[in-house]
């Protein structure tokens, strides 16, 4: 009789295990993204899926990486710069589902308003071609440039048009542009980069993308994974409730929940 109650035991065990074995590695950036993905974590779990979150410094290693297989799914990058990437490099990626919103932003410890620039001011700008026209498309919003007609999302310096202050532009790593604030008159800065530096994306810019802005942020995996079940589970987990309440408390405006 023991033995047939510890088998039982034993195959009610194994049955369980079986049902929360998935594991796969999703890649985030440090930050918001990983402070999400730790909450996503937790209502994945309920529904048998585990998540392993690797942390990326910055832009580029997440989707190679995912295109090489070494994790599953990322959850890092707007839906502009995943086109970039895909075109660019070739990668067979897709997005599955939206997340957050990071509005953009202008900061400067020189002055308190883009009006104050003056006449040859330096504004550092993300150096990859989907952030750094971002960026350029922000101070055109604020008339502070103007952009050739017909540029699209990816515009670049070449494409200023019209610069009445003379504003020079430092294209920097994205991750180093809060460190520029000493060196230049202003950095636009991306969300997460600038709450990693202490710095408050609904205070503290100057000027600010506004939310309808098109650079919500996506889950990316293989194109061959789209309609695998890990990833239904995965962005209903980012999609529930618990996520978007923690989404409102945590970060209250400077991130926006997307669903």
């Amino acid at each position: 009789m023991k033995t047939i109650i510890l088998a039982a035991s034993l195959a009610a065990l194994l049955s369980a295990g079986a049902a929360f074995a998935e594991t796969i590695k999703i890649g985030v950036t440090p930050g918001p993204h990983a402070q999400i993905m730790e909450e996503v974590k937790k209502v994945a779990a309920g529904k048998g899926l585990d998540l392993e979150i690797l942390e990326f410094s910055d832009y580029v290693v997440p989707n190679q990486a995912l295109a090489d297989g070494d994790l599953q799914a990322n959850s890092f990058q707007h839906q502009p710069y995943l086109d970039n990437q895909v075109k660019d490099r070739g990668f067979d990626l897709v997005s599955v589902g939206q997340t957050v919103n990071f509005p953009m932003g202008v900061y400067s410890k020189k002055v308190k308003s883009l009006d104050e620039l003056k006449d040859g001011a330096s504004i550092a700008i993300p150096n990859d071609p989907t952030n750094g026209g971002r960026a350029l498309l922000i101070l055109a919003d604020k008339g502070l440039i103007k952009l050739r007609d017909g540029a699209g999302l990816k515009v670049s310096p070449a494409d200023v048009v019209e610069n009445p202050k003379n504003i020079s532009f430092a294209e920097l790593d994205a991750a180093q542009l809060p460190r520029a604030l000493d060196d230049v008159d202003a950095s636009v800065i991306n969300t997460n980069y600038a709450l990693e530096a202490g710095l408050d994306p609904a205070r503290d810019p100057i000027a600010r993308e506004g939310e309808k802005a098109p650079y919500i942020n996506v889950i990316a995996v293989r194109a061959a994974d789209k309609d695998a079940p890990w990833v239904k589970t995965l962005v209903e987990s980012y999609h529930s409730n618990d996520v978007k309440d923690f989404v409102a408390t945590k970060f209250k405006g400077a991130v926006i929940a997307a669903w």
